[in-house]
């Protein structure tokens, strides 16, 4: 049986392409090996199959407590490199490794080192630029920089194949370090995400209302939350008063400006147009989030309410189903890459509006399937106009939602992984490496 490890030097369950990869993968019949950090909970379609191995990568300690930032770096990769030459000592062979970039440093070069003395294919997944990311916080003149600059491009040009997200990041990868053999191979939802019915959405919020009061009715009453009542028949029906649901999902990283969400919810909160009532749920984990927390609670809300739960993978996608708008705050440190959370809110019908950057184009349409902002201003308008005469008006969220229904909905990621990736894990690798 052909063996397939996917390198994730991250957290698994935080990963969900390379989740993606690693089911699909099994239920085509490879073996699998996922390697990565523990921490949030993967997919069921990972952990119930007997085909994928979870391999865990230990903790890298904390040298950035006790020694400068450069020293701390050097340490880090060190110990990066020793704990997956040693995963990778105790696993079976790999015919095939297929790693996610970023991060690049050291997981390109440990990787390319274990396929020459395996004889494996070597395939890249590039999400990102690592070197992007660290010219945020370092500057683009930074040393480190410079250095994960020529890391991707050399260990880039050695892999036998690429993935990538985009198309615009197929021609910046020629054009930037003359890598080729990619394959552009877009995100799609999941079969997790999809539409939620009506009774779905009820049962959620009930659960919900039970650690969150703002989903409950004033009577907490059994047979209603603040969005749906189950009628004496015994259907399910969506309350004309409700308040209107908003969504968004964040990492809580400079690299997401969380405060141009917390403008534009502050104009629509001191608006004076009738607007209805507005929950705003944002869910993620990330260093930020104490900091905006505290901003949330200091301020006056009036017909806003902000909650930020840690939602399971099973009802996040529930979640976003039941939404009337999500909200994308991506920026991307290449503006190369396209959001994932887009990808899971067209699965789930939900229409989006997305902060705009050089490649989103290839996955929001403007007025088609979502709309797009580039301040707080423009976000505030877009809320105020999306959510006005609600629930009365929904025309228009309705040609939103049959523009995802059509246009993106039809290609699941499975059928598109088999369409476009599947040719490569098929290949005669032995003659893919003489070649190569």
């Amino acid at each position: 049986m052909v063996v397939v490890t996917i390198v994730v030097l991250g957290d698994i369950g935080r990963s969900p392409r390379m989740q993606y990869h690693t089911a699909t993968l099994a239920t085509q019949g490879y073996e699998c090996q996922i390697v990565g950090y523990e921490g949030s909970k993967p997919i069921k379609e990972i952990t119930d199959n007997k085909k994928i191995t979870i391999k865990t990568l230990r903790d890298c300690p904390p040298f950035h407590n006790y020694v400068p930032r450069l020293i701390a770096y050097i340490l880090k990769t060190l110990w990066q490199v020793i704990t997956l030459l040693f995963c990778f000592m105790f696993m079976k062979r790999s015919h095939f490794i297929l790693v996610q970039t970023p991060p690049a440093i050291p997981a390109l070069a440990v990787c390319w080192l274990y396929c020459v003395m395996h004889n494996s294919i070597y395939v890249i997944d590039w999400h990102n630029y690592g070197f992007t990311n660290m010219a945020v916080t370092l500057g683009e003149q930074h040393k480190l920089v410079r250095i994960s600059n020529w890391f991707e491009g050399y260990f880039g040009r050695k892999a036998n194949f690429n993935f990538c997200v985009t198309k615009a990041m197929r021609k910046d990868l020629k054009q930037r370090w003359d890598i080729t053999s990619t394959i552009v191979l877009y995100d799609r939802p999941f079969d997790s995400f999809s539409s939620t019915p009506l009774h779905f959405k009820h049962a959620f919020f009930k659960k919900l209302s039970k650690q969150y009061p703002v989903f409950a009715t004033t009577t907490n009453s059994e047979n209603s939350t603040v969005f749906t009542s189950c009628l004496p028949n015994g259907l399910i029906a969506l309350k004309q008063s409700r308040p209107a649901l908003l969504v968004s999902s964040t990492s809580w990283t400079e690299d997401e400006d969380f405060s141009i969400l917390l403008s534009a919810l502050k104009e629509y909160n001191s608006t004076v147009t009738e607007l209805p009532n507005l929950i705003c749920v944002i869910t993620g984990k990330g260093p930020l989030k104490d900091y905006y927390n505290k901003l949330i609670n200091d301020y006056n809300w009036k017909r806003v309410t902000i909650i930020t739960p840690w939602l399971e993978p099973e009802d996040y996608p529930v979640m976003l189903g039941s939404a009337d708008l999500g909200v994308c705050l991506h920026t991307s440190t290449s503006g190369l890459d396209l959001p994932m959370k887009v990808v899971d809110m067209f699965g789930c019908g939900l229409p989006v509006a997305a902060y705009k950057f050089q490649a989103l184009s290839e996955l929001v349409e403007d007025g088609k399937n979502g709309i797009v902002f580039t301040t707080s201003q423009e976000l505030a308008e877009h809320l105020i106009e999306w959510f006005k005469d609600f629930p009365n008006d929904q025309e228009r969220h309705n040609c939103f939602r049959k523009n995802i229904e059509q246009n993106f909905q039809n290609l699941r990621w499975h059928e598109n992984w088999v369409q476009h990736a599947q040719p490569i894990f098929q290949c005669n690798f032995m003659d893919v490496i003489k070649k190569s």
